[in-house]
């Protein structure tokens, strides 16, 4: 790797905010410095809800711009986004409307059409491995033509998000791997669309963009985007264009040999894995194979996160809300273990209206003590995380065809040292937690990868392990009381 310090410029555009960084890498090290924020905003008009994809085009600009303004000279750029929304180009190349939101609620029904009048669900499954959500690509193709939606009957291309803004940066249509596997229309078998589903949807291939992978030049910014910028023709890259991929991209790990658990809102626990893993066991407990790098699969499950917390410390009088995350989950560590504990992944707990009478009815239900006071909700959502998380880490032994006894926390998540330890303590293996903004490094070492400045992903990810802190939880000794916890929990919590 070179000593010459390279900047990296990196789009990281979540479901609610985004923000542009300044990625440098000089002497085996990574630093990143936010040159800007900015909110994602989701709009209503018309009976639907759509991103503003202008907006997210003009912050782009905002931040190229400031770089321009400080003569830093770019080796390259790098788009990620969240996951299954797309936007159609007209044959005259405009865009044919702003992109409607996985948010929009006209899916709700198209996925029971869909599989039950179109394509059978076990033949998706198998054709993709992707697990069934209503709002994926698929389904929203679905409703859209059954509306008789102009923009999707006019369509030259459909692009997704990270590849319409890079198609907006440089006039080059693409595909990129990661983000059209979220659509369940991808096929890893085939490493591409399935000619079969895009069919269902009255779509061909040739309307998408050219497949590239995580690595790959899509092409340089157009003589309009340099004028408008003040930069040069600088190469924009095919990151992992999906979020979620780009975050695992930054997992430091040091062989193939792990698992790892993005964790915030919501948690998804997965491996890296040479070839899908699609078989009816895979389709009774909905795991998913979501692109990876380096031509690996994500074979992972979502598991319901931190979001019943967050939902939890909404509802609790302001004095409470007023204590830190310490201070209140510290609390919580004064409370009896596993008095009290639920599946996270119930239903009840998807969107209740009141998220501490959900935990309270499902307790009352299942004939356990019913947690009152804050403290002890909070005990009783961590102590069941940690048993979901222990639940969904035999399953994925199952699957593996290696062993591992390392679990790498990565994301906002990784900053909770109670539920670290608590995984760590259920799961009886070393937890590694950090770093906390992976998917901005994930992009940006990516990038310095396809300039040729780190050698191969486990240089990236030696190097990524040295650019952060990284904190070990070890099992604290109390096999015996996580294993009946345990065993109570699967008495408790049906198989989900």
């Amino acid at each position: 790797m070179t000593n010459q310090k390279k900047y990296y410029f990196a789009v990281d555009l979540g479901a609610t905010s985004g923000r542009t960084i300044l990625g440098t890498l000089s002497d085996g090290r990574l630093e990143q410095e936010e040159l800007t924020r900015f909110p994602n905003n989701l709009i209503e008009t018309g009976g639907h809800f759509y991103w503003d994809i202008y907006a997210l085009y003009f912050e782009m600009i905002r931040g190229l711009k400031e770089v321009a303004r400080r003569n830093v000279t770019l080796t390259s750029i790098g788009i990620d986004t969240w996951g299954v929304d797309f936007v159609f180009v007209g044959a005259d190349g405009a865009l044919l409307r702003n992109p409607m939101a996985y948010r929009d609620p006209h899916t709700f029904a198209a996925i029971d059409d869909y599989l039950e009048h179109v394509v059978p669900k076990q033949e998706v499954y198998d054709i993709t491995g992707i697990q069934f959500m209503n709002f994926n690509s698929l389904f929203q193709l679905h409703a859209m033509r059954k509306a008789g939606n102009v923009a999707l009957q006019q369509a030259e291309k459909v692009l997704f998000v990270p590849d319409a803004l890079s198609w907006m940066l440089t006039g080059e249509a693409v595909c990129e791997y990661t983000i059209a596997s979220t659509s369940q229309m991808l096929d890893p078998r085939t490493g591409d669309l399935s000619e079969r589903l895009l069919a269902s949807v009255g779509l061909k291939r040739s309307q998408f963009g050219r497949m590239v992978q995580p690595g790959e030049q899509i092409g340089v910014l157009t003589e309009e985007v340099q004028q408008m910028t003040g930069l040069g023709a600088v190469p924009v890259i095919a990151v992992p264009g999906h979020d979620t991929a780009s975050a695992v991209a930054a997992v430091p790990a040091k062989d193939e040999r792990f698992a790892y658990l993005s964790s915030g809102t919501w948690s998804l626990m997965g491996i890296e894995t040479r070839e899908a893993i699609i078989n009816a066991r895979s389709y009774e407990l909905n795991f998913t194979n979501e692109g990876g790098i380096e031509g690996t699969t994500r074979f992972l499950k979502n598991i319901c996160g931190m979001w019943l917390y967050e939902r939890c410390r909404k509802e609790w009088p302001e004095e409470v809300r007023q204590l830190s995350h310490p201070e209140l989950q510290g609390s919580a560590m004064g409370v009896e273990a596993f008095r009290s504990i639920i599946n996270p992944d119930d239903a009840a707990f998807a969107n209740p209206s009141s998220m501490i009478e959900a935990i309270q009815t499902y307790c009352r239900k299942t004939g356990q003590t019913v947690p009152e006071t804050p403290a002890e909700i909070c005990r009783c959502i961590f102590d069941s995380l940690a048993l979901r998380y222990r639940q969904v880490f035999g399953w994925l032994k199952e699957f593996a065809s290696f062993q591992f006894d390392v679990l790498h926390i990565i994301g906002g998540g990784s900053l909770n040292k109670f539920l670290n330890q608590f995984t760590a303590d259920a799961l009886g293996v070393e937890v590694l937690a950090g770093p906390q903004e992976c998917t901005a490094i994930g992009n940006i070492m990516l990038q310095a990868k396809a300039s040729g400045d780190v050698a191969d992903v486990w240089e990236m990810r030696h190097i990524i392990a040295n650019s952060v802190d990284l904190v070990a939880y070890h099992p604290s000794g109390d096999k015996e009381a996580w294993d009946k916890a345990f065993e109570r929990y699967l008495s408790i919590c049906p198989l989900s």
